[in-house]
């Protein structure tokens, strides 16, 4: 059964219950799938991005072959 038959054929059982446990459980599960990963990110590493970001269009970062070569020696 392709993706387009799998749609219908839920659509057609939503359609049909009159269960509204089951319809709960399904308006649910959407809402968690459409959860913004970063909304539910602490803050403190929200800033911690938005900071790297700052300094990545600003030039300000060393190149990974740089920090490689030079903690290389560690590893």
């Amino acid at each position: 059964m392709g993706i387009l038959e799998d749609k219908i054929a839920l659509a057609k059982r939503i359609l049909e219950t009159d269960d509204s446990s089951l319809l709960q459980q399904v308006k649910d599960f959407f809402a968690v799938r459409e959860t913004d990963f970063w909304d539910e990110l602490p803050e403190s590493v929200k800033e911690a991005i938005k900071k790297g970001q700052q300094e990545a269009n600003e030039g300000l970062l060393t190149p990974h072959e740089e920090v490689m070569k030079k903690y290389q020696k560690y590893l």
